[in-house]
């Protein structure tokens, strides 16, 4: 009797080692938008780019790091966000509007994983480990850290890649300009991971787009499920408006010091 006790503690005690941790992960994802054309917390500057920090996964991320250094480093005092806690940085593409920020804050914390498109300039890769972060040029789609992948390089023209986070509510797909186009940004994503799309948010590059065709992407995005939407940055005002009124409730204002919270 005294063995089958001893037995099932050790059995009890190997199922609450595996099971509560991945509960406690998925509860506390928390994303802070640091940099973008439009404000959400007085005080902060909005300014045409975008950046954001994510916290609660595995290692946490800084994604792109928008314009203007002052800027950034403006909001992320602001926000009372600490540079020196970001582990990872990922940048989805070579334009400055995403760029700008990046060797500041890799003056301020240098002890960094970057992911850069494989198509980045061989000078931008060697500035960066001149800094003496580590560099990871990324071609296809990849695991950054555990449940965060990035999309892998998309597009013809201009490449990008995007972040795709596994969360308990679903994926959450992070854009920074959506070049390659979100559509094709959202299917690659439920093709990396078969799942239900939860959130897309930043910017979707719709500004040029008449609104019969934003109609027709949003109509797509219903079609793959999506359930929520923050579209923002270059987007473009129309865009945004017919995404908002599509989305009703399930629109998420974005803007500098929004925070996006994922939990059970």
């Amino acid at each position: 009797m005294k063995s089958v006790l001893i037995l099932l503690l050790s059995l009890t005690s190997i199922f609450i080692g595996v099971c509560i941790p991945s509960t406690l992960e998925a509860s506390s994802i928390e994303i802070t938008i640091l940099y973008d054309n439009y404000v959400f917390v007085e005080g902060t500057k909005a300014d045409w780019g975008f950046s954001c920090i994510i916290k609660g996964t595995e290692k946490t991320i800084l994604f792109d790091t928008g314009t203007s250094s002052s800027t950034l480093f403006h909001n992320i005092d602001k926000l009372k966000v600490n540079p020196k806690d970001v582990e990872l940085v990922a940048i989805s593409h070579l334009h400055r509007d995403h760029t700008g920020g990046l060797f500041t804050f890799l003056e301020k914390n240098n002890k960094v994983t970057t992911f850069l498109p494989a198509s980045f300039p061989a000078a931008f890769e060697g500035r960066v480990k001149k800094s003496e972060a580590k560099v990871v040029s990324v071609s296809k789609p990849v695991e950054i850290c555990k449940n965060v992948f990035s999309t892998g390089e998309m597009g013809k023209r201009i490449k990008e890649q995007s972040l795709i986070l596994n969360t308990s509510k679903g994926l959450v797909v992070i854009t920074g300009c959506a070049h390659p186009g979100i559509v094709d940004i959202v299917m690659r994503a439920k093709e990396v991971i078969d799942k239900n799309i939860y959130l897309v948010f930043g910017g979707f590059h719709l500004m040029e787009k008449s609104e019969v065709e934003v109609k027709d992407i949003i109509s797509q995005f219903k079609d793959l499920g999506v359930e929520k939407v923050g579209a923002t940055h270059c987007t473009g005002e129309r865009a945004i408006k017919l995404f908002k009124k599509a989305y009703g409730d399930n629109f998420i204002q974005m803007g500098v010091g929004k925070v996006i919270k994922i939990s059970d």
